[in-house]
């Protein structure tokens, strides 16, 4: 599947369409070069969510969890500063990810081998025009 994002303005729209695809599905990787906009994205989604006060990329500390009264505990992961996957493992991935919290994951190459099974990758790629491209594997 694809959505095509032309703007920021656009955002709404795409997180909402991306939400109505991926149904009951909990873990989301999602792969794109720097500045592509992937914590732009999952912050749409996330407000498509019901997440009012956001905290921004999780560069630092890894993780922010939110709370959603639609769609439970959302985690939101940014694994761009690790060095290895104990670090991911040393903030409990392995029990985020395999519990029943939807996961947002940005850098996921670098925890490929905890990802669950049933993990959906998403890519975002950046057009000429400077719109977006996302592809998701459903």
């Amino acid at each position: 599947m694809e959505i095509k994002i032309d703007s920021l303005e656009d955002l709404p729209r795409a997180a909402t369409e991306f939400i109505e695809a991926v149904g009951h599905r909990k873990v989301f990787a999602f792969n794109a070069d720097m500045g592509a906009g992937k914590t732009t994205f999952i912050t749409a989604v996330l407000q498509a969510m019901g997440v009012d006060s956001l905290e921004g990329s999780p560069t630092y500390s890894l993780v922010n969890v939110y709370d959603s009264q639609m769609f439970g505990r959302l985690n939101h992961f940014d694994f761009y500063r690790i060095n290895d996957e104990t670090e991911a493992l040393d903030i409990g991935i392995e029990e985020m990810l395999y519990s029943d919290d939807m996961c947002f994951i940005e850098w996921p190459e670098k925890i490929q081998n905890l990802l669950p099974d049933n993990v959906i990758w998403s890519y975002i790629r950046v057009n000429e025009d400077n719109s977006r491209t996302l592809t998701v594997e459903t």
